[in-house]
């Protein structure tokens, strides 16, 4: 997201605008997974394919591990997710569930803890008045109100299912490219070692870069940083292999 000049600021704050982007679905959530699962995927396969380097296994084993470990740990991301998503839901719905109630069994105590909640603000006299009594006239308001007040809950959470599969899909795609130099026949393990290296050091660069402008931050630091975290974690993928041949055969 680049810095917005003094006119755009202008023109994106019209009534139209305004309410145009309020209604707009959030596609913070879709980046956020993408970008998960995109890291995760590539690091996977990646420390697979580095690790059998390391432990001197041939080009087929790191294969057939490596899309193994796609598959399955894709789908095991994409159901933690889910999960997390709609636990966060349940627990939401279960507060709601306990705001109706108080409200209907003692409504006084509720508009007492609405009073509280705007005093803190610093809302006081007749304006805090006006403030409780629009609040508590509306039953869905009230109840959000305290949802998001008291317990610091959001109702307008992220589909789990959406989420879920958005993280599948960019943990497979970007994680099955540092597996395509190991399905060209021929070569050593060591020339796709070199290939796959490349090929996934382009990929975590591309993802740092790509959530940079999101961030409106620098592109090239972000870039470079998502290198070194994924390089490092095939380093100590490649380290393991190398010593667990080096002290136990393997």
């Amino acid at each position: 997201m680049k810095p917005r000049s003094d006119r755009q600021l202008v023109d994106e704050h019209h009534d139209e605008e305004i309410l145009k982007r309020l209604d707009a679905d959030n596609n913070s959530q879709d980046i956020s997974d993408a970008v998960l699962g995109g890291i995760d995927g590539c690091v996977t396969t990646f420390a697979v394919v580095a690790g059998a380097v390391g432990a001197g296994l041939p080009s087929s084993v790191a294969l057939v591990l490596g899309f193994a470990n796609l598959f399955a740990d894709g789908f095991s991301m994409a159901v933690s997710n889910f999960e997390a998503i709609r636990s966060q839901e349940e627990f939401a719905d279960a507060m709601r569930r306990d705001e109706e109630d108080h409200i209907e069994r003692i409504p006084e105590g509720e508009r007492l803890e609405v009073r509280h909640i705007f005093e803190q603000k610093g809302f006081s006299g007749e304006i805090l008045d006006r403030i409780v009594e629009t609040v508590t006239s509306d039953r869905e308001l009230w109840i959000s109100t305290m949802m998001r007040e008291e317990h610091g809950l959001q109702e307008n959470l992220a589909n789990p299912w959406r989420s879920g599969l958005v993280t599948f899909f960019a943990f497979v795609l970007v994680g099955a490219v540092p597996l395509m130099p190991l399905l060209i026949p021929g070569g050593t393990l060591a020339q796709h070692f070199i290939a796959s290296s490349v090929l996934a050091g382009i990929m975590f660069f591309a993802i740092g870069s790509l959530k940079s402008r999101f961030l409106s931050k620098p592109m090239l630091p972000a870039g470079i940083r998502t290198l070194l975290t994924g390089g490092t974690a095939a380093s100590l993928a490649w380290i393991t292999g190398y010593l667990l041949r080096t002290l136990v055969g393997v």
